[in-house]
């Protein structure tokens, strides 16, 4: 697969994740191997992949729930099964420009695998901020 996004494009990329988890009470973000992981109670919801594996993608690998990959994997523009997390129900997300990515059903893709991870506590303290 050819190469659509740079270094720049893949900083501005995890930058743009960063600010969209940082949100949620409790998430970690860890670099290593390449990619960006990002975890909660130090399990891994979802990881910015740059060309893993030589595939080409600038892609976000996240968990979901049951029958949300074959839902959007119908728009294969955008989503994809992810190699070794894709048996396991996670979805992927094309990040480059050309796959027009959508910010917003990205960022609720992101919220529902933090919530599928998250303790109870943390989940309250989102949905009940303190002033």
């Amino acid at each position: 697969m050819t190469i659509t996004w740079n270094e720049d494009d893949r900083l501005r990329v995890r930058t743009r994740l960063v600010e969209l988890v940082s949100a949620f009470p409790g998430v970690q973000v860890d670099d290593s191997h390449g990619h960006t992981g990002f975890l909660s109670r130090g399990k891994r919801f979802a990881w910015l992949l740059t060309d893993h594996h030589g595939d080409g993608r600038l892609a976000l690998a996240v968990k979901a729930p049951p029958g949300e990959q074959e839902a959007l994997v119908a728009d294969n523009t955008r989503y994809f099964v992810p190699a070794y997390l894709g048996p396991r129900g996670w979805v992927g997300v094309n990040l480059d420009e050309k796959s027009a990515p959508d910010w917003t059903e990205i960022a609720a893709l992101l919220e529902q695998a933090w919530r599928m991870s998250a303790t109870k506590r943390a989940i309250a303290e989102y949905d009940h901020p303190t002033p």
